[in-house]
């Protein structure tokens, strides 16, 4: 029995070996890529619990390879960088990678990154709604979300403009309905790491969204709070064109 199977991708041998062979003696399944070519023909196998992707390879590039990634599937991927390379990071994070080490790394580091990035994804409930960027308005309750906009439309047509750490945060409620979200749920779904969420400022966030969205701050009906596990968005959602 072991915690997961990691994918390798790094052009360095000795990165690869030292890596997988740390992993392996902490109870992982490894298989290593020297390349992106070479990840694509492993993930047509069958896909990994999560990739570990070094940024700076010959041929075809950690963030051209993330970007297929996440167009194709959802498996969870830490980057490797150097430490010149932070547009780069931020890029790869706004690609949907779930974290990222900087080169030279401690292998415990990178041990402890897998484990909270596994953590996370796996116990993430799955979506009850399509991705609501795909949609152009998301109506709830007495409210019309213009999704392009990212303006709440009341019934009396009155707009209010969300903030971007607001917006990521409704567009997750309406994406997951009914369901109940803890702190590291949130954070992950939202994949603000660039606002540096931590667990007080979610529950800050979502005082914010609760004074735009709810009619009595101190009773609040859509974004309820579930006692010792997180929130619950009580509303049903509608994606439309």
């Amino acid at each position: 029995m072991h915690n997961g199977h990691i994918y390798i991708v790094d052009d360095h041998k000795d990165i690869r070996d030292l890596t997988g062979r740390y992993l392996k003696d902490h109870g992982f399944k490894t298989t290593m890529a020297e390349d992106g070519r070479a990840l694509r023909a492993l993930i047509k196998t069958g896909l990994p619990d999560l990739i570990v992707l070094d940024i700076m390879m010959p041929g075809e590039d950690g963030l051209s390879i993330c970007r297929f990634l996440r167009e194709t599937t959802d498996v969870p991927i830490i980057l490797l960088t150097a430490m010149a390379e932070e547009t780069d990071r931020i890029v790869g994070l706004e690609m949907g990678a779930d974290d990222y080490l900087v080169k030279p790394f401690n292998p415990r580091e990178l041990l402890a990154r897998i484990k909270s990035v596994l953590r996370r994804t796996q116990s993430l409930p799955p979506s009850k709604l399509q991705d609501i960027e795909t949609s152009n308005f998301a109506s709830f309750d007495r409210w019309k979300l213009d999704i392009k906009a990212r303006e709440l439309v009341d019934e009396n047509d009155i707009s209010y403009v969300l903030s971007t750490a607001e917006y990521m945060l409704l567009s997750v409620f309406l994406r997951h309905p009914n369901q109940a979200l803890n702190r590291d749920q949130l954070l992950d779904l939202a994949r603000d790491r660039e606002a540096q969420l931590f667990d007080r400022s979610i529950d800050n966030l979502v005082s914010r969204l609760r004074r735009k969205v709810e009619t009595d701050i101190k009773k609040p009906e859509l974004i309820k709070t579930i006692w010792g596990k997180g929130y619950i968005f009580s509303a049903d959602v509608e994606l439309y064109s």
